[in-house]
């Protein structure tokens, strides 16, 4: 208020606090869905000794996501007398806290799904054994430009340019290097941060793109197809 919204109304206040006080509160009520069904089928024996690690591992991910968020928080509200910038959370935070639950969430459906529908025996041929090296490097980039889109939203580099394939004029802009050291142009320089982000996010629907095609020439089962199929559907969406 201070610094730069000067004219918001306590109406206005509010909407903000009770979206921050909701998303605390539902993460919250994941916390206890997790941690209160593991300690009861924990008590009752029903876990496995593999799925106790996991069970563990997923908890101590839960709590390390609240804090993560905290800690993010805690960054766009620090006084910076120094400096002239908008008030904002860090971008590194904010990065640290997407990716924290990405990996939760993905980790929690590989888990229940595990559970739910027992892996396919399959000879190992060479062509599949290129399929899930490609899909686990696939998995890598589609997570790397989702920590890429979380630097754009710290850094409001979605502003900066609006123009696509192009930006502005331009395929590669002026100022793509313009903070020195050059390394801090990565995830510092809005300019270089949505550069970056556009090449990641291409680079994804090609390698899904390419993943499909390459799996097409593979006999797989068929929750293996609509997998791969479903895959290719929401990168075109996204």
């Amino acid at each position: 208020f201070n610094s730069l919204n000067h004219d918001m109304t306590l109406a206005e206040f509010k909407f903000i606090w009770y979206m921050e006080y909701s998303h605390r509160m539902w993460g919250r009520v994941v916390g206890l869905a997790y941690i209160l069904p593991a300690a009861y089928f924990w008590r009752r024996g029903w876990l496995s000794r593999p799925l106790k690690g996991c069970v563990l591992a997923l908890c101590g991910l839960v709590c390390f996501q609240g804090l993560l968020g905290w800690y993010m928080v805690k960054s766009g509200l620090e006084e910076k007398p120094d400096s002239y910038d908008i008030p904002r959370v860090s971008q590194y935070r904010l990065a640290a806290h997407l990716g924290s639950a990405l990996v939760l969430y993905s980790a929690s459906l590989w888990t229940g799904l595990s559970l739910l529908l027992p892996r396919h025996k399959l000879p190992e041929t060479h062509q599949l054994l290129r399929l899930r090296q490609y899909a686990h490097g696939t998995t890598a980039l589609i997570f790397l430009t989702a920590l890429s889109g979380a630097f754009v939203a710290g850094l409001d580099a979605g502003l900066v340019y609006n123009s696509f394939p192009k930006m502005g004029e331009r395929w590669i802009p002026d100022d793509l290097l313009a903070f020195s050291p050059m390394l801090r142009n990565i995830f510092e320089n809005p300019t270089t941060v949505q550069f970056d982000h556009r090449i990641l996010g291409i680079a994804s629907v090609t390698a899904v793109t390419a993943l499909y095609l390459f799996s097409r020439k593979i006999p797989l089962p068929r929750r293996t197809r609509m997998a791969v199929t479903s895959l290719l559907a929401v990168a075109c969406i996204q």
